[in-house]
């Protein structure tokens, strides 16, 4: 059997956490699931750490000297590869990515007669996607930073920082023995770019995105523009350097 790992980056999601990675087993029984928590001041990575002594399933990173969400994913892909997975797949914590879904990425990724999927995306932006509880502000801010991805970095998938993927291992090798320069939220524009570089396929896999209803979101303003430099920065070089 191929092995499937979840990875889900968490900080302060003790509200959440414990009902999604029962979801998650039941979506995929066969996955195991890694957590990489930031050292959560609410007790997310303690809980994680407890529940690993009984589900032999479920892996547990907490980071004590490292912040930041890319990072964290990042650390998360770097495990898989470790550990000789041969799927990868990273969903927030915060129930905005259904676990139900997950099969269906798993699918995409089967190798059919005329291709090879490296990277199958669950995408808000393609027919039969959707964002529910969104204010008009934030889908704007989020349709805003895809346009400027694909300007800046070339990408032709229309959702590039959504953070519902599956990554096919072999090919995740490659791409991470480059330098992924991001940390923060660009991290998932970056990562695509990489992939496009080295000749990746790709198919998106509609979804419907429910903003959380537990919890607090991490992202804001400042990280927003800080992500829109990254990626701005990453194609000029594209452009001056043929990086």
């Amino acid at each position: 059997m191929k092995k499937v790992l979840v990875a889900i980056a968490t900080y302060n999601e003790m509200e959440n956490l414990p009902s999604l990675i029962d979801a998650v087993l039941v979506a995929e029984p066969s996955a195991d699931i890694l957590v990489v928590d930031d050292d959560s001041p609410d007790g997310t990575g303690r809980y994680c750490r407890e529940r690993c002594a009984l589900e032999p399933r479920l892996q547990c990173i907490v980071r004590e000297n490292e912040r930041g969400l890319g990072s964290a994913v990042l650390a998360a892909l770097q495990y898989a590869v470790d550990h000789d997975y041969t799927f990868v797949m990273n969903m927030d914590a915060d129930f905005s990515h259904d676990p139900a879904v997950i099969p269906k990425l798993l699918a995409a990724m089967a190798p059919s007669v005329d291709m090879v999927i490296d990277v199958a995306i669950g995408s808000r932006y393609v027919p039969g996607g959707k964002i529910e509880g969104w204010p008009w502000h934030r889908k704007i801010m989020s349709r805003g930073i895809n346009f400027w991805a694909r300007f800046c970095l070339g990408l032709k998938t229309k959702d590039n920082s959504g953070a519902f993927r599956c990554y096919r291992v072999e090919k995740l090798k490659t791409v991470l023995q480059g330098k992924i320069k991001s940390r923060g939220y660009s991290f998932f524009e970056e990562i695509l770019y990489r992939f496009k570089k080295i000749g990746a396929t790709f198919v998106e896999i509609p979804i419907t995105f429910t903003d959380r209803t537990r919890g607090r979101s991490k992202i804001n303003k400042k990280e927003a523009v800080f992500a829109l430099w990254n990626i701005f920065v990453i194609g000029f070089l594209r452009m001056i350097c043929a990086e």
